[in-house]
């Protein structure tokens, strides 16, 4: 599903060339549920710009479901982004003006989906997501962990291929960061794809493989404990 080989993503300061992907090779298969995981300035983010078609590589070449994104147009990568991913953010990013339900049907819009469509494929989000009774609040009625399950719901409506989340738990209590994991994991056993990202290694064992990453190069590729256990 994911196939990055031998990724560079190089960025000139000066005369200094810096290095933010120094060849990473990685690939992740449907229903695979992967942290990413490295501290600030690791490249982490620099791999899941180009995993989420929000950058492409300077060299190397990354297929998302067979579809060669490393050399795509900004439109193209629009389009494979609006199509294919789902994206979970730090900072939920939700319209304060819009309802929940609005919020979610967001991305349908741009998707093409006729009105009853987009409510229906919300609606259904949101009742995933535990918050079907809510569809006309607003975020600033939700608390943290709830505007966080109505980004998860917007990540979800379109269907994507791959769920990437960024950080999910960052601007939540330990409690609710560790609800909003567990549902990811529940998301995962429903089969979709998840690429998580972060810099702490708590979180990254909540998933089924970790990937470290250290100065641009993958140091680690291992089983997490909890998949370790799992299999026992």
């Amino acid at each position: 599903m994911i196939d990055l080989k031998d990724i560079y993503k190089i960025y000139v300061d000066g005369d200094a060339e810096i290095h933010a992907l120094d060849g990473v090779t990685l690939h992740i298969d449907k229903g695979e549920f992967v942290a990413i995981v490295g501290q600030s300035g690791s490249g982490k983010s620099t791999c899941m710009n180009i995993i989420g078609c929000l950058d492409v590589p300077t060299s190397g070449t990354y297929s998302l479901n067979g579809v060669d994104a490393s050399t795509l147009t900004e439109d193209e990568q629009a389009e494979i982004r609006n199509k294919t991913l789902g994206f979970i953010f730090q900072q939920y990013n939700l319209i304060p003006k819009l309802n929940l339900l609005e919020n979610v049907e967001l991305p349908l819009i741009y998707r093409g989906y006729p009105p009853k469509k987009r409510t229906e494929l919300a609606t259904d989000a949101l009742e995933r997501v535990g918050l079907g009774d809510r569809l006309r609040k607003f975020p600033s009625q939700l608390s943290g962990g709830q505007q966080q399950r109505v980004s998860i719901a917007r990540a979800l409506a379109g269907n994507p291929s791959v769920i990437l989340a960024d950080e999910p738990t960052g601007a939540l209590d330990s409690k609710t960061g560790l609800d909003v994991l567990n549902f990811l994991k529940e998301l995962n056993n429903d089969g979709n794809t998840i690429v998580l990202i972060t810099h702490d290694n708590s979180i990254a064992e909540q998933a089924k493989r970790i990937v470290r990453i250290h100065d641009g190069k993958i140091i680690e590729d291992r089983p997490s404990e909890r998949c370790k256990e799992e299999s026992v």
